[in-house]
Order: C-alpha cells, then sequence, then structure tokens
C-alpha cells in the first residue's frame, strides 16, 4: 500500500495541527495509509514544533525572522518541501502570505482553513469583524490556496452563531472547535482521492462543489 505523505505549516500554538496529526498520522483513511511527514514552522518559538516532536514527527524550523524578502523565504521552504515530496500541505495557522510563484508550484494539492466564512472577511481580526458588522453567524472555511488571499476554491464551511454577549475570543473557541472538525474531514478527502482541484473549482467524487463547499443537505 502506498503512503500518502502530508506536511503541516505552523506559526504557533498548533491546537489544529493536534488534531491533524491525532486523525490523520499513521492513520488508514478509506484505505489509505497516511503519514504526516514533516511540521514546518517559521517561528522558532511556535509550540506547535513541540506537539509535533511529542508525536516523533519530524519538527522543522524554517525560520523567516531575518529573511530579506518573501521571495527568499519561500524559496526556502520550498527546498525544504521538495525534499519531503508531500502528497499534501496543510497550513495551519501559518501566518506568512505566500507568493505566487510559490502557491503555484503546489497549487492544488495545498489546503488552507481560515476563520471566517469566506468570501466575507478575508485576512486577520475576522472575529471582531463578524462581531462589528452585527452578523448573525460566523465560521471557518476549509479552501485550496491560490495566489490570491484567501479566495481559493471552497472546500467545506461549518457556522456558529454569534450571541449579543460575545467577545472576540468567545467566537474564536466556537469557531475553533468547528476547526478541528471539518479540516481533518476535508484532510482525509483529499489523502483518499475524494478531493481535487480542477481549473477555478473543487471537486468531490467528481461533483463540482458550490462556492460555499459541500454542504450535506
Amino acid at each position: 500500500m502506498s503512503i500518502k505523505k502530508v506536511v503541516v505549516l505552523i506559526s504557533g500554538s498548533g491546537s489544529n495541527l493536534q488534531t491533524l496529526m491525532d486523525k490523520l498520522h499513521q492513520q488508514q483513511v478509506n484505505e489509505q495509509q497516511v503519514e504526516v511527514v514533516a511540521v514546518i514552522s517559521n517561528k522558532a518559538d511556535a509550540y506547535g514544533l513541540q506537539r509535533a516532536a511529542d508525536a516523533n514527527i519530524p519538527a522543522i524550523l524554517v525560520e523567516s525572522k531575518g529573511v530579506a524578502s518573501r521571495e527568499e523565504y519561500d524559496a526556502l521552504l520550498a527546498a525544504e518541501l521538495d525534499k519531503l515530496q508531500p502528497d499534501l500541505i496543510l497550513l495551519a495557522g501559518f501566518m506568512r502570505i505566500l507568493t505566487p510563484d510559490f502557491v503555484n508550484q503546489y497549487q492544488g494539492k495545498m489546503l488552507n482553513i481560515h476563520p471566517s466564512l469566506l468570501p466575507k472577511y478575508p485576512g486577520v481580526n475576522t472575529h471582531q469583524r463578524a462581531i462589528d458588522a452585527g452578523d448573525k453567524e460566523h465560521g471557518a472555511t476549509v479552501h485550496f490556496v491560490t495566489p490570491e488571499l484567501d479566495s481559493g476554491p471552497t472546500v467545506l464551511q461549518a457556522k456558529v452563531p454569534i450571541f449579543a454577549e460575545d467577545s472576540a475570543q468567545d467566537l474564536a473557541e466556537r469557531v475553533l472547535t468547528q476547526e478541528h472538525q471539518i479540516y481533518a474531514l476535508a484532510a482525509s478527502w483529499f489523502v483518499s482521492g475524494r478531493l481535487a482541484m480542477q481549473g477555478k473549482h473543487a471537486f468531490l467524487d467528481g461533483q463540482q462543489l458550490t462556492e460555499f463547499g459541500y454542504a450535506a443537505d
């Protein structure tokens, strides 16, 4: 049986990383063996590196501090990825904007999870922005990565309510619980061959997904 190799890119504590390792690493997903072959961080103090080491997964630092340009950093990152030859790259709180050349090199096998119901609120501070706008619901989106920030084809979304008394932190915690569910699910679809990006669209089991991704209803 072939092994599907996954690399996770992080910048911080790695709570999504932990769930991905728990649900994917050395697991059989729809008869496909999966291995998280490395966790890569751009920050030396990212706790996610310790999480990887604790799971006996190679923890690799490709530090961005002191690197002159985005292009130079992405070349360093690509060099590490090319050694690993991953089938899937998962961005899990990786707080860098990747260059178009880098994204194009790995497009179609790179997923990200974003804490909003895209196309609403690309970028940062999504929870406070949703509260400030008076939204009644918020959530998270798994999408393929394309050169335009937070704009690749949506795979899956999860929604949560926004209550009148919510702080941004309250909302962030509620959304994170859903992130842990949908990111591992979308990754499992990919490694088992069910999920693919073709052109500008995501396909699941050969069916083109809508602008808002897979919807059970």
